[in-house]
């Protein structure tokens, strides 16, 4: 299924690591200009060295008012991925203040905040657009010291339906993807170790985790044409995990 963004401006958060970046850079290859935002500017860098095409943007998106300046002048975006998230571990006994303010400012505010100001966009010019909140299967089910990041997910899912709800009558759809553990570079390390992984593993029917363009064919879809009709959707990419 070939899938062109031509002629189409889109912008990436969290785009300087793992899916985020990879879906950055298959926008690009589709045609669209790009625009990533991420904190790191190593990350960025890195990224202009892979595609000069791609317009960087360095914020911390936690910070509401950094953010508003630096995308203040961003211009039109039709397409956007909400994929900048943290997450911090933590037995739910042992949950602090603050570790649960960081997670919710990046998690759930930063994509509020940055979506008001596409959509706001969107509105104005009257052509529609497509919004993909990247999501994860752990805002369905509960994990063992994921108390923090289980919930921002979980009201992420949520804010993704009353997205689609408001935004939907000006052409704007809203769609979240939903990744079991992704084998990203990071995946690999955290979840590389069989001990470990064995018991995520045997749920997952499939028998295996997800890898990084599992998850960036899917939000493409959710971008494009193709799913013109699919708004306020999860859709899991997770091997059928939450069927289970």
């Amino acid at each position: 299924m070939d899938i062109s963004f031509a002629g189409k401006r889109a912008l990436v958060t969290g785009a300087g690591k793992g899916f985020g970046r990879a879906t950055a850079l298959a926008l690009a290859r589709c045609g669209a200009k790009v625009t990533a935002v991420t904190r790191s500017q190593a990350d960025l860098h890195s990224l202009l060295q892979e595609c000069a095409s791609i317009t960087p943007v360095c914020v911390d998106l936690a910070d509401w008012g950094a953010t508003e300046a630096a995308l203040q002048d961003v211009g039109p975006i039709d397409l956007l991925v909400n994929n900048a998230a943290i997450a911090t571990l933590q037995p739910f006994l042992e949950v602090t203040p603050d570790k649960f303010d960081q997670s919710f400012d990046v998690n759930v505010k930063a994509v509020l905040h940055v979506s008001q100001m596409v959509g706001r966009g969107m509105v104005a010019r009257g052509s529609g657009g497509s919004i993909v909140n990247v999501s994860s299967q752990a805002s369905q089910r509960a994990l063992r010291e994921h108390a923090v990041y289980c919930a921002s997910k979980a009201a992420l899912d949520m804010l993704t339906k009353v997205m689609a709800l408001e935004l939907g009558p000006h052409q704007i759809r809203v769609n979240s993807v939903n990744p079991t553990v992704v084998m990203t570079d990071m995946g690999r390390l955290v979840w590389g170790d069989p001990e470990k992984s064995k018991t995520m593993m045997s749920r997952i029917p499939l028998g295996r985790f997800a890898e990084v363009e599992d998850v960036v064919n899917s939000i493409l879809f959710l971008l494009s044409d193709k799913s013109s009709m699919t708004s306020g959707v999860s859709l899991p990419v997770d091997g059928g995990f939450l069927a289970c």
